[in-house]
């Protein structure tokens, strides 16, 4: 398949988090900004940005929030990429941009997509973003993903710009999604909690599913 699917673990939230997937080591690691039951404020990201080993890259998730928030915490280190999972557009990206630049940072943006149908991806591959995201769709701002629902990957296996694949994976069926529908990666978070929690099992199992799957084409035992 070439280049091994990256995998992201999104709604860190305690230290504990943070020492898991130090652990594991996924590519990506999520915070959560906007609202949600795994929202963080930027002090307590900061904290536990410290302590992510700096191999992992981290991602800061907003739902139409303003640019100077996202800006922040990029200026600031706590995130090297903004997850845009709200209704964003063309000039709300290049500001952020622009501003981040003011900053001597060159912001890295994954774009959130909620696909329903085909109609939902008209124009996605024209979005200014280095990612996107392709996830169940969803009232715009129920929280930032997280809702353990897939959608119809035959939908999207056109697109041609790199995109994480989101909703509803699990280590039964990431390997099939993996396989058919080739992601440069792999985005999730409520299948590797108990209780609302991140479960280090659970987590492990997801992280050596995609991984297994990764290496052998899909195919997952």
């Amino acid at each position: 398949m070439g280049q091994s699917v990256q995998l992201k673990i999104c709604g860190l939230r305690r230290l504990q988090d943070v020492e898991y997937v130090n652990e594991l080591m996924p590519d990506f690691v999520g915070f959560i900004f906007a609202p949600s039951k795994r929202q963080l404020t930027k002090e307590q990201a900061a904290e536990l940005a410290k302590k992510i080993h700096p191999n992992i890259k981290r991602v800061g998730v907003f739902v139409n929030q303003p640019v100077d928030f996202a800006v922040g915490l990029l200026a600031d280190g706590v995130i090297q990429y903004a997850q845009l999972h709200g209704g964003e557009n063309a000039p709300y990206i290049s500001d952020l941009r622009q501003q981040a630049k003011l900053h001597g940072v060159d912001a890295k943006i994954i774009k959130a997509v909620r696909v329903r149908s085909q109609e939902d991806l008209i124009g996605v591959e024209d979005i200014d973003c280095e990612y996107l995201l392709l996830d169940a769709w969803s009232e715009e701002g129920q929280a930032a993903g997280g809702n353990g629902k897939t959608f119809d990957w035959s939908l999207i296996r056109t697109i041609n710009k790199p995109f994480f694949l989101a909703g509803g994976l699990h280590p039964k069926n990431v390997g099939t999604a993996i396989r058919d529908v080739q992601p440069f990666g792999i985005d999730a978070s409520s299948c590797m909690e108990t209780d609302g929690y991140k479960d280090f099992d659970k987590m492990k199992e997801f992280v050596e599913a995609v991984r297994g799957a990764s290496e052998n084409g899909g195919i997952y035992e």
